[in-house]
């Protein structure tokens, strides 16, 4: 397994479960009949910090849509390209400390967290493009 398939495949698990903490706040939150419902405005509000994850959440999911077919195209075109490799971890690294800082509340570091993913993309496009 290449760089490019393992940060890929690592990303996309990593959004697989980011969904969990803010989940699971909500049953402790609203209890676990209330929080399987349907929306409701009179629900009792999450934590800041799972509003936030959930957030960093679509966030992530949204950056992701961008990313992977930009990785699938290099995996296609150039399979053992180490540059190709670098951009997805970089992304992977980029949107998990996104996600951790953005929960947190740490606004500034959350900024330069998503930059790092969303460069990695533009870097990938670039690349695929046979710019860089």
């Amino acid at each position: 397994m290449s760089t490019l398939e393992f940060y890929t495949a690592l990303s996309a698990l990593w959004i697989a479960i980011a969904w969990l903490p803010y989940i699971l706040d909500r049953i402790l939150v609203r209890g676990m009949i209330a929080a399987l419902g349907n929306y409701s405005e009179d629900a009792v509000p999450q934590s800041a910090w799972a509003q936030r994850a959930k957030r960093a959440h679509t966030v992530a999911v949204e950056a992701y849509v961008a990313f992977a077919p930009l990785a699938v195209m290099a995996m296609i075109r150039m399979p053992d390209d180490a540059y190709a490799g670098t951009l997805a971890m970089t992304f992977f690294i980029g949107i998990f400390a996104h996600y951790i800082i953005y929960m947190l509340g740490i606004i500034i570091l959350r900024t330069l967290a998503f930059a790092l993913a969303a460069f990695s993309t533009l870097g990938l496009a670039l690349h695929v493009l046979g710019v860089t």
